[in-house]
């Protein structure tokens, strides 16, 4: 038995679902069937309706009431979550309900500035004649398909900037944590959210596409590349807008002149934090050679230290899914078929009942191994010796993800470059990946690791239509087209333009 099963009796589908703490199991639940979506997504589209009436004051009022409602069932909320994924309860408290909390916060605060109505300065001959304002539309219904390895947060995340921007959110969690999705719909009608406005819809693979079947009006998708492709193409044959965020394999740069007693503790956080299952965790570590030897020295005195358990305040919880086990094992075999050694851990605990994996350290690896190209989602910290920054960069750019990447260098005009030069969605220097937690910043990868952008004002206002409405008293044309609407238009071609100073100002 997997982590999770589907039986199908015909009729209905049932959701059994084990915890990876301790594989006894945690829930059984109804999927949703195809009838079942239609009828959420037909009570999500009324539910829309009132809601983009609804003043955007009262729509951050509900993000209030919101905040209050988790602040008063965090420990419910950390619990379930803890439950399905077996990560620790700082991990729960960080990454679920801290995060949870500062972004309804910070959203609620910015989205009446960022979605009121904007004025366009017009530019030329234009500005004589018409004014532009940008106000942004609500699309509708947007649906949320996330993953496991952040429930609640990459459920909540979206929603709370969905539902600012006047729309209604059908979420579809994964199956290896369907509760975690479910409390999002739970703690919005605990504050009060009109009714529908926020559902949830519980099933496997089939029951996501027959959500995209359904049309809604925008899909935020979470997850794998293989899924990513698969909505990308359900989305294009009705043109529904969509947002992928993909897989990752971001690498660190560690170069000569890096406080090597801080990068060695980023690289160890960085490559275990959550078990190493979140998509801009460090997976690749590039070392310039004259640091290399005392870096990796202290990654292997800092990871012996780590905690490992299944009760109390551990450092590294299990692996969520037991698939993903499958391949870290994988990962780290065929390296160390390949040539590769292992300093640290290297194989599951066999003191716990879950799945856990120990947090491992593994040096003399190269690109010809899969833990140095494929996504490896687990505590695996992979250290690889270069002769310069530059071999550093161009092993650090070999690949087909582009999600996050470090840069460790107490230079910091050398870090602004190196970080500019990586191929990849967002970059951090002197710390592991921070680039989703940082609300300002917008979120996306490139190549294979994701396609639009989400979080900051790019990502609130990617759930609005930005519709321009050009205003004027006259008509700025008519016909007929004569030899003096001719002579006018190269007239004015030549005063605008034709004068490299006033370019400068009319342009």
């Amino acid at each position: 038995m997997g982590i999770f099963t589907i039986s199908d009796q015909g009729y209905k589908k049932t959701l059994t679902l084990q915890s990876p703490a301790d594989l006894r199991v945690v829930g059984n639940y109804d999927c949703a069937s195809h009838e079942d979506i239609k009828s959420a997504v037909t009570k999500s589209r009324m539910a829309q309706q009132a809601w983009s009436k609804i003043s955007l004051e009262n729509r951050v009022e509900l993000m209030h009431r919101v905040i209050d409602v988790i602040i008063e069932n965090q420990d419910h909320i950390m619990n379930v979550v803890m439950e399905e994924t077996g990560k620790p309860i700082q991990e729960a408290m960080s990454m679920e309900i801290f995060s949870a909390i500062d972004s309804l916060a910070f959203y609620a605060k910015r989205a009446p500035k960022w979605l009121r109505d904007e004025k366009r300065s017009m530019h030329g001959p234009m500005s004589f004649l018409k004014k532009t304002k940008v106000t942004y539309k609500p699309r509708g219904v947007v649906a949320v398909i996330t993953p496991w390895n952040g429930p609640f947060i990459l459920s909540i995340n979206p929603t709370i900037q969905a539902l600012l921007a006047g729309n209604s959110v059908i979420i579809k969690p994964s199956e290896v944590t369907p509760r975690s999705g479910k409390l999002v719909e739970d703690i919005f009608l605990m504050a009060d959210a009109p009714q529908d406005l926020v559902q949830v819809i519980i099933g496997d693979g089939l029951a996501g596409a027959q959500l995209i079947d359904e049309v809604p009006d925008k899909v935020s998708f979470t997850g794998s590349i293989a899924t990513g492709k698969k909505i990308a193409k359900q989305c294009s044959e009705n043109l529904i807008p969509f947002s992928l965020e993909l897989g990752g394999k971001d690498a660190m740069i560690v170069c000569s002149d890096a406080d090597i007693d801080d990068a060695a503790k980023g690289a160890v956080i960085g490559s275990c934090m959550n078990a190493g299952q979140y998509c801009c965790g460090t997976e690749r570590i590039y070392v310039v050679e004259d640091v290399y030897d005392e870096f990796v020295e202290k990654v292997v005195h800092e990871t012996k230290k780590l905690n490992q358990s299944s009760e109390g305040f551990s450092d590294i919880g299990a692996t969520f899914w037991d698939k993903q086990l499958d391949i870290i094992e994988d990962h780290v075999e065929d390296a160390v078929q390949k040539g590769a050694h292992i300093l640290v851990g290297g194989k599951r605990n066999p003191t716990l009942k879950g799945l856990y994996y120990e947090p491992t350290v593994i040096i003399n690896v190269n690109h010809q191994m899969k833990i140095m190209t494929d996504e490896t989602f687990g505590p695996v910290i992979s250290i690889m010796r270069v002769k310069s920054e530059n071999e550093a960069l161009r092993l650090a750019n070999d690949s087909y993800y582009g999600l996050n990447g470090n840069v460790w260098t107490q230079n910091m005009n050398k870090g602004m470059n190196l970080a500019k030069a990586m191929e990849t969605g967002a970059c951090s220097i002197n710390d592991m990946a921070m680039s989703y937690g940082v609300n300002e910043a917008p979120f996306g990868g490139i190549k294979q690791s994701g396609l639009g952008s989400v979080n900051g004002k790019e990502g609130l206002r990617s759930y609005a239509h930005a519709m321009p409405i050009i205003i004027g008293k006259k008509s700025a044309s008519s016909y007929p087209y004569t030899e003096k609407s001719f002579k006018d238009m190269k007239g004015a071609l030549k005063f605008f333009w034709g004068n490299k100073f006033l370019r400068r100002i009319w342009g």
